[in-house]
């Protein structure tokens, strides 16, 4: 994205609930010298307060339906857009014809026809699009592809790819409007495009084709109800039980999600507490997806939404050795009122600073201390422990990396292609689209299918 000399970039954003934070925060703060917010974009007045008061003044403010209006009477340079997902596409296309940068949240977009949108008001558009992958920001992640790229393994014939969302940050998938499919994509889009694009920019390759399996198996009603669980509220806050339930959620308890949603429900009656188990969840928890890419390497990845830790482990084979990176972000839940507990877990342990590495950290009775271990093992050697510089802050250390690349591009140097643009954003929804659309049909789908159709 290009700077623009000797001035401050004018940023309009779009979506102020939660996510919009990281960036408004940065505006707010390091970033204020670089760029402004001009205006709001969002239907609720309560929550485009708050970022008011995080900003210490009031830009101007719009409902979604006058984005138009907001393009043409305040005339950004750029739109942040951390709306519900399947909206990207809306304020992607209107905001590249009038010739505005984008920067976008993962994922760009959820269907076909909204990455067809995009990329054709892209072609005809001064504009650029970024999409904000934070986890190639990751020292560890870098350092994978560092490894790959010098032919540490030679070529790569096989990915092994496992995601566990734990009881805490999984769940709250299903309790947001993430739990409709039809808002989010459903996790495959959502959440597991920042991991196909980790991939994709690891083996600097292309996906082609797609196959998945999955569904709904512990979340939900039916689910709830085969377990022999009893009747549940539909939301948490003020429900009966809910200190003591571990799959509550009370929006009281926490002075960010009490003011952008509890007080915020008189606006649109958006509900950030449902019910995990209770009825109209569309998203699955459980999924298996298989890509063939054009070198003819393949991944096998799978997603788990209800796991006791959460992290990720990677297995990377190539015609001279193999990569294994293991990380641990959180190795269990407690129990609610365990001793040593206040409050409850953090929702996502990865948007918190970074614990010390498990090399670090003395030896404990926890056989799964959160921390990162990546080895490297040529062929006809023994195993070496890779030593990976400490990420400081949230999401790995990728966080403060990906904020200067949007904020402040021209002083960022980027030896290893971490700035993702429109195809990087393509592709990686590519995969999660087309996965959903094998969940639908039973069969393998061609990316290059997928984007012609219409």
């Amino acid at each position: 994205m290009s700077d623009t000399a000797g001035s401050r970039r004018r940023y309009a954003v779009v979506g102020v609930g939660h996510r919009a934070a990281m960036y408004v925060e940065a505006l707010a703060s390091e970033y204020a010298d670089d760029g402004e917010v001009v205006a709001w974009c969002d239907p609720s007045p309560t929550r485009m307060s708050y970022y008011d008061a995080v900003l210490g003044r009031a830009p101007a403010r719009y409902a979604p339906e006058r984005f138009d209006d907001l393009l043409r009477e305040r005339r950004p340079d750029a739109v942040v857009v951390t709306s519900p997902d399947a909206t990207h596409h809306r304020y992607a296309v209107a905001a590249l014809r009038a010739g505005c940068d984008v920067v976008v949240e993962k994922p760009l977009t959820t269907t076909a026809e909204g990455a067809r949108a995009i990329a054709e008001a892209a072609r005809d558009s001064a504009g650029r699009v970024v999409v904000t992958f934070n986890y190639r920001y990751s020292p560890r992640n870098g350092e994978v592809r560092r490894l790959i790229a010098g032919g540490a393994i030679g070529d790569v014939t096989s990915v092994h790819f496992e995601w566990v969302l734990d009881t805490v940050h999984g769940a709250d998938y299903f309790r947001r409007w993430h739990r409709d499919k039809a808002d989010s994509g459903g996790l495959l889009v959502h959440k597991a495009s920042h991991h196909f694009d980790l991939v994709h920019w690891w083996l600097g390759d292309v996906p082609r084709t797609v196959f998945a399996l999955g569904g709904l198996r512990f979340y939900g009603a039916e689910n709830a109800a085969a377990r022999g669980l009893g009747p549940r509220p539909e939301r948490s806050t003020g429900a009966a039980g809910a200190g003591t339930d571990p799959f509550a959620l009370d929006l009281r308890a926490d002075d960010v999600l009490r003011r952008l949603y509890l007080e915020a429900e008189p606006d649109d009656g958006y509900l950030r507490d449902r019910d995990v188990f209770s009825g109209g969840i569309t998203t699955e928890d459980n999924l298996s997806v298989v890509v063939g890419y054009r070198s003819g390497a393949s991944m096998s990845y799978s997603l788990n939404a209800h796991s006791p830790w959460e992290g990720y482990r990677v297995a990377v084979n190539g015609t001279a050795g193999r990569l294994e990176l293991d990380v641990v972000e959180r190795g269990h839940v407690p129990p609610v009122g365990a001793a040593g507990l206040v409050g409850r877990p953090v929702v996502d342990p990865s948007a918190t600073p970074e614990r010390a590495a498990t090399a670090d950290r003395p030896i404990t009775a926890d056989p799964r201390p959160p921390g990162e271990r990546l080895l490297l093992q040529p062929h006809w050697s023994p195993a070496r422990l890779v030593d990976v510089p400490r990420g400081e802050g949230a999401h790995g250390g990728g966080d403060a990396r990906l904020l200067a690349d949007v904020f402040r591009p021209s002083g960022v140097e980027d030896p290893l292609g971490r700035r993702a643009g429109l195809r990087d954003g393509l592709l990686a929804a590519g995969v999660g689209i087309a996965a959903n659309r094998s969940l639908d049909t039973g069969r393998a789908v061609r990316l290059a299918d997928l984007f012609q159709e219409g």
